[in-house]
């Protein structure tokens, strides 16, 4: 008799519900399920989920081989300003760079825009003598007696975090590392060197990194200590690993380090999910529709690649470094729906997220959502149980609607639920052409893969407003980032800053650069407790026109010789071309920064194909309600049970397919087939 398989399980942590898959080696799904977040303490609601993982499918907790989890608690530590006391030892006059920023503005005309305050205020920044050459040359030694002071007075002012962070030190990390075991004599504060976060140019947005860094770093540390234990009460053997913003999964002691780099843990977990599901399907171009309770997350990937960005900003604050470029927007199906001074309906994005929730929810809340809305206008039911456990109210709905938004607007309830919807609806697909259009590609030659607990739901609207032809809706479209989880690869992203013309630059030099990040590499595998050779490597180069202020990505060969440097050109210009419609061949190009992503991947279980064969219809089909459609009105509309579709079964719409963790809207007009995994397949406007 064969042994049992290892469970691996994947847990994501949502504004409103913390969601649960689990699956065994063999690819056999065991379970899916949701229990509601608990953002005072969010390691409360993993235990619970796994807790009833373990008591619902009768698992004994050593049959668990592998725990990741996403995770929102840096950029909330962020967005509500609870983050660390933190001090900033920089160099001697470099102190007001984080107040000085830059000097752009994001509305060029608007001159009363209000910058965030810094992280760190004024008196806790502290200046020392030193400084380096952008070379790497010492221009002035460091004056350890004063770095020694500065250590003493910010400790003395009950800092709990320290971010060091002096000019050009990516070229020459000695001073940062000597300041750094100076602050290491005091155990109990948290160091950040931004050597050590980000080895990139650019002052700003390296120190505004490693602020961010040092700013989470305590607030990560309480969580994770208090995951752990939560996961030893349970007798799990197993280290939980958690997600990056760059789609990988690491360990907790590199999380620790550079918690900076989980603020998009969560959705880039959704986009590993979208990819996986949409490559079984046979489908490589994609945009990721993730809508959940408090956002929607838009990423577009193109030929199976997920597009990256290597900045972006939280509360105003820039972050720097390789990450999935997910776009995120204020809407969701707890977004609070409202009229402006002008008579306007808005949405978002202000949420009544788990505590309360939705008026529907029945849990004191009286804001009006997009749920609510979607409850009066019949798209969701109301015997429906949210996540199993969450009863709805339309009564309730419908007082919120009437007596916050229809009242002030003079129309009745039905009409402005109709209107909250279309206006939810239409900032998505907003997001969603932004997402396609800032990288040169057309949103209609891709497939809209619609996920989170809400996105089905709204998916088939949105992909009618960009002329998009097919959606995707997986299995368990509400579970989608936690099955991310499981089939993440481990990853990390090593870079250096290389500032020279490439036809200056010689190839064994290059080389050289890379292969010390590749060394790096290697350091970190044997660190998570993997082998060098499991791991794969690619090679980048960040490059750009001279006197340009902006790079663009090329991938870079193992092996370089003057045939390499002549196609890191021309794939340039290629790339260029791609994004900004013209090249510039006579125009010399440089490099700035190279980046080496190393991988070890993950043996990925696959789910397992549909056994439910057949394409009749009358067994999933469960009622017949009044739903609203924007070219329709209401009408009468079939009620179908996702769990009793069979394989291969078409219908047209209208029509509304429901399961524990998402209801998928047909509108009307549109095909949808049941393909050979269960994904529901919608062909829109189907003639």
């Amino acid at each position: 008799m064969s042994a049992p398989a290892m469970i691996r399980v994947g847990v994501d942590v949502g504004g409103t519900f913390t969601d649960l898959a689990a699956l065994d080696e063999r690819g056999e799904r065991r379970a899916v399920l949701k229990v509601p977040s608990t953002p005072d303490d969010p390691s409360r609601a993993i235990e619970r989920a796994l807790a009833e993982l373990l008591t619902r499918e009768a698992l004994a907790p050593s049959a668990i081989g592998y725990l990741g989890h996403g995770t929102t608690v840096c950029v909330n530590a962020v967005l509500e300003g609870k983050g660390a006391r933190t001090g900033l030892v920089t160099t001697r006059g470099m102190r007001d760079l984080l107040e000085l920023r830059r000097q752009t503005r994001d509305h060029l005309y608007d001159l009363q825009a209000d910058k965030p305050l810094p992280l760190v205020p004024r008196r806790l920044r502290l200046e020392v003598p030193e400084r380096m050459l952008f070379d790497g040359s010492v221009h002035e030694p460091l004056d350890e007696r004063a770095a020694a002071g500065a250590i003493e007075t910010l400790a003395a002012e009950g800092v709990e975090a320290i971010a060091i962070a002096f000019l050009h030190a990516y070229a020459n990390p000695a001073h940062e590392r000597a300041v750094k075991a100076l602050a290491a004599r005091r155990p109990h504060l948290y160091v950040s060197a931004s050597s050590d976060v980000l080895a990139e140019f650019r002052e700003y947005e390296r120190l505004s990194t490693t602020v961010l860094n040092a700013y989470v770093g305590p607030v990560m540390n309480r969580y994770l200590a208090e995951l752990e234990e939560r996961v030893k009460r349970l007798a799990l053997p197993v280290r939980p690993h958690i997600l990056l913003s760059n789609g990988g999964v690491a360990t907790l002691a590199h999380a620790r380090e550079r918690p900076v780099f989980t603020m998009a843990s969560g959705p880039s977990a959704g986009v590993t999910g979208a990819v996986f599901v949409a490559r079984r399907a046979g489908i490589a171009d994609i945009v990721g529709f993730d809508m959940g309770g408090t956002s929607t997350d838009v990423c577009l990937v193109e030929r199976g690649v997920p597009a990256v960005a290597t900045e972006k900003r939280y509360h105003g604050h820039p972050v720097k470094g390789a990450m999935l470029d997910v776009h995120s927007i204020g809407a969701g199906g707890g977004s609070i729906a409202w009229v402006d001074p002008g008579g306007f309906v808005r949405v978002g994005p202000a949420s009544a997220g788990a505590d309360p929730g939705p008026a529907c929810y029945g849990r004191g809340g009286v804001e009006p959502t997009v749920s609510d809305a979607n409850l009066v206008l019949g798209r969701l039911g109301a015997s429906a149980r949210l996540a199993g456990t969450v009863t709805l109210d339309p009564r309730r709905a419908e007082t919120a609607i009437g007596d916050r938004v229809a009242r002030r607007l003079g129309r009745p309830v039905a009409e402005t639920a109709a209107t909250i919807v279309a206006v939810v609806d239409a900032a998505m697909a907003g997001a969603v052409r932004l997402a396609a259009v800032a990288r040169g590609a057309d949103p209609r030659a891709f497939t809209l893969v619609a996920y989170g607990g809400a996105g089905p739901m709204h998916a088939g609207a949105v992909a009618r407003q960009l002329g998009i032809r097919r959606v995707l809706v997986p299995p368990d479209p509400g579970v989608l980032c936690a099955l991310g989880l499981i089939v993440s690869d481990l990853k990390t992203e090593l870079s250096r800053t290389r500032l020279a013309r490439l036809d200056r630059l010689s190839a064994t030099a290059l080389d050289a650069a890379f292969r010390e990040l590749e060394d790096d590499a290697r350091r970190w595998a044997e660190r998570a407790g993997f082998r060098a050779v499991d791991m794969r490597l690619a090679r980048a180069v960040e490059m750009r026109h001279a006197r340009q202020n902006h790079e663009l990505a090329v991938a870079a060969p193992r092996r370089l010789g003057r045939d390499g440097l002549r196609r890191l050109e021309r794939d340039f210009h290629a790339a260029h071309r791609r994004a900004f419609g013209y090249a510039a061949p006579a125009e010399p190009v440089e490099t700035v920064t190279l980046r080496v992503t190393a991988t070890i991947p993950v043996e990925a279980p696959s789910l397992p194909a549909l056994t439910r064969s057949g394409g009749t219809l009358p067994d999933a089909r469960t009622a017949t309600r009044r739903v609203w459609f924007a070219r329709t009105g209401f009408v009468a509309c079939p009620i179908y049970a996702r769990t009793k579709l069979p394989r291969g079964a078409r219908l047209r719409g209208p029509a509304v397919v429901e399961q524990l963790d998402a209801t998928t809207v047909i509108e009307p007009g549109d095909l949808t087939h049941v393909d050979k995994y269960g994904n529901i397949l919608i062909t829109v406007n189907a003639r």
